[in-house]
Order: C-alpha cells, then sequence, then structure tokens
C-alpha cells in the first residue's frame, strides 16, 4: 500500500503517528504550544479506530504516573506537553527510568525560565538529555526538526523505549510543534493483545499466567549493595544505548572549514545560513545531532580535526555546547550563538556571528 501523504501540523503529525504507531493509550494536559496533539487525538476518536485510550489528566503529575501504570503492564503509553509541563513529570520521569519502564514523552519547548513564554525555544536541552530528575539516569532524545520528523520519532522513539526498556523523550520546539509540512503517513500497526505483551516482555506486570508470579514494578530498593549493582546496570544500559543508538545528520562537512552544529529548528535556520555564507566564500558545512542523548561525540570530534571552528547554533544561553566541547578536547575553538526569550535567530544573524567570532580580530 502506497503511503499517504498529508498537509499537517508537527503536533498533529505526532498525534496521527501514536495512532498508527498502535499506542495503548496517550494520558496528558493542555499546555501551549503542544495543546494540538491532545486536541487532535481527541477529534480523531482513536478507541473507534484502534482501541486506544486517550485521557486528560487532572495534571502533568496525574498524567506520568498513570503512564507508569500503563507501561508497568507492558502498554505502549506516551504523553506530550512543555516545559514547564516536563518540570512537574520530572518526578515520575525518574521513577520509570529506575523502573525500567517503557514510554514515549514529547516535549514541544517553549522559552523560561518560569511561565516564560509561549514562543519557541531550545532551553529544555540540560532538562531533556541529563535526567532533569533526581538520580543517576538517562532519557534517549530524539530531536526532530521536520514535521515528517514528528511522526517518525514515534515508531522510533517506541521502538527504543521497549529495546532498552526505558523512557524516550522526543525534543521538540514550539516552531515544529505548529509550523505546517507535507507529511507521509504510514498503514496502522495493530495494538498488541494480551498474549503478545506477555509473550513479548515477560517484566510486564498482567498477573499470574502459566504458573508465573505476578512481576512487581517498581524503583524503591533499601538494600544500598543491591541498589548500587542495580544503578550499575543502569550505567552499563546507557553505555549499550551510547554505543548503539547515535543518530545524526552532516550536510556539506567534506570540504567544510568551519561547521555549525545545531538540532532542531536551529538545524533548519543553519542550512540556509550555511548557503549565505558559502555564497561569500566561507566553507561552512552542518552537523545535526538526530539524537542528542546518545549525543554524536566521536563524531563531532573527527569533525574539529578538520575544521577551524564549531558554532554551536541554539536558541538558549547555551546549553548544547558544553556536550560540544567535552567532544573536541580542545582540538579546535568552540563558540556559541543563540537567541532566547522565544526569539528565533534569522539565518543572516548566523552567518553574522560565525564572522564576528571567528574571523573578525
Amino acid at each position: 500500500m502506497e503511503k499517504e501523504l498529508r498537509l499537517m501540523k508537527g503536533n498533529e503529525a505526532f498525534g496521527e503517528a501514536a495512532i498508527r504507531a498502535g499506542t495503548d493509550g496517550y494520558f496528558g494536559y493542555p499546555i501551549t504550544p503542544q495543546s494540538e496533539v491532545m486536541e487532535y487525538l481527541m477529534a480523531e476518536k482513536p478507541h473507534e479506530r484502534t482501541g486506544m485510550v486517550v485521557l486528560q489528566a487532572e495534571s502533568e503529575v496525574a498524567s506520568i504516573n498513570m503512564l507508569y501504570g500503563g507501561a508497568s503492564c507492558g502498554k505502549k503509553v506516551m504523553t506530550s506537553s512543555s516545559s514547564p509541563g516536563i518540570s512537574l513529570m520530572q518526578e515520575g520521569i525518574s521513577y520509570m527510568a529506575g523502573a525500567e519502564l517503557p514510554c514515549v514523552i514529547l516535549n514541544v519547548v517553549r522559552g523560561g525560565p518560569g511561565l516564560g513564554t509561549i514562543q519557541p525555544s531550545q532551553s529544555d536541552y540540560f532538562q531533556s538529555t541529563k535526567g532533569g530528575g533526581h538520580g543517576d539516569y538517562r532519557l534517549i532524545t530524539i530531536a526532530p526538526s521536520s514535521v515528517q520528523e514528528m511522526y517518525d520519532s514515534v515508531k522510533l522513539g517506541f521502538d527504543l523505549a521497549f529495546k532498552y526498556r526505558n523512557p524516550v523523550l522526543v525534543l521538540s520546539d514550539g516552531a515544529i510543534g505548529q509550523m505546517m509540512e507535507k507529511v507521509e503517513i504510514d498503514k496502522q500497526v495493530p495494538r498488541h493483545t494480551e498474549e503478545e505483551i506477555r509473550d513479548k516482555y515477560p517484566w510486564a506486570t498482567l498477573g499470574r499466567y502459566k504458573g508465573r508470579e505476578r512481576n512487581i514494578i517498581t524503583s524503591l530498593d533499601l538494600d544500598p549493595a543491591r541498589q548500587e549493582r542495580h544503578n550499575e546496570a543502569l550505567q552499563r544500559k546507557y553505555s549499550e544505548i551510547e554505543k548503539n543508538e547515535v543518530r545524526f545528520e552532516k550536510i556539506n562537512c567534506d570540504d567544510a572549514e568551519y561547521i555549525f552544529v545545531a538540532y532542531g529548528t536551529s538545524a533548519r535556520i543553519c542550512q540556509k545560513s550555511m548557503q549565505l555564507a558559502r555564497k561569500k566564500g566561507i566553507k561552512v558545512g552542518i552537523l545535526r545531532p538526530i539524537t542528542l542523548f546518545p549525543f554524536p561525540y566521536a563524531q563531532v570530534e573527527e569533525m574539529a580535526e578538520q575544521v577551524k571552528g564549531i558554532l554551536s547554533v541554539e536558541m538558549s544561553a547555551g546549553q548544547m555546547v558544553e556536550d560540544i566541547l567535552l567532544a573536541v578536547k580542545g582540538k579546535t575553538r568552540v563558540e556559541h550563538y543563540g537567541r532566547m526569550g522565544g526569539i528565533i535567530p534569522s539565518p543572516a544573524e548566523v552567518v553574522t556571528a560565525l564572522e564576528q567570532k571567528f574571523m573578525k580580530g
């Protein structure tokens, strides 16, 4: 069957992808600029299409705890929110990481700190990639830069979440969530039956089955030695993720003398900035991280050995730049350029920043 082509908002594409991926339950709470995810799902009535449950929880705290319950039963569950809402979910996300439960969480970032603005930002990088809650845990973090990638991130997110039994966070922003682009829609994936869940996910707690004891899902262990062993196992898992799941895109890097490192909306801006710079005779390429955890450290280090400088372009005061600095190990000069408060930099601004930071004085 040929793929269906639609014109959709990023948030709407994410919602449709949730239905098509065989999601069992979405539990969310409205907050700008991601409210269209739940609005789209409510309008589509997926319980009539696939049996998928869509529920507006009483708060973000309630919604993440509903994910805990659903994921404990081996169900495909997800939520979406925006920056302050994700902050409220941090305790529950840490619990899920500690209990090794799979889920997909969408963060359509807005400017902060505090309530800030409803305009797009990228200032949740630390919160999303470093494990913003308590404890030594990490989230697999996917950074889409188009409406199509918003759609694709759902299937990829669930695949990675269940492969590693770990929460996956899709880090978008208000621009990508609200913009409209054409999207290729996949065919419907059926939801797993109870029998399939029991066979595929023996860790799930679905009651007694064929003589097996009921599984207990928890992140609590009051024995220090046992808890340390659990943490060590988690760290080994994160190392395995870093080894196998790095995703990135390189554009015009073969002859580049300078590199923009950018993700999401900033990466889209940098594509035009690259064209403007090359018209001026400045050989610029782009390295776009698609996964922010795991971060493409080796690829950034490789580029650092070839270029005169790297400019981290972010819609923030500079957060990803810290990972770039770790990656380059002093092999080239690294600078940051960013806008805050919901302001999206223009392509010309980025080129000017490149010239001022690396070529003047």
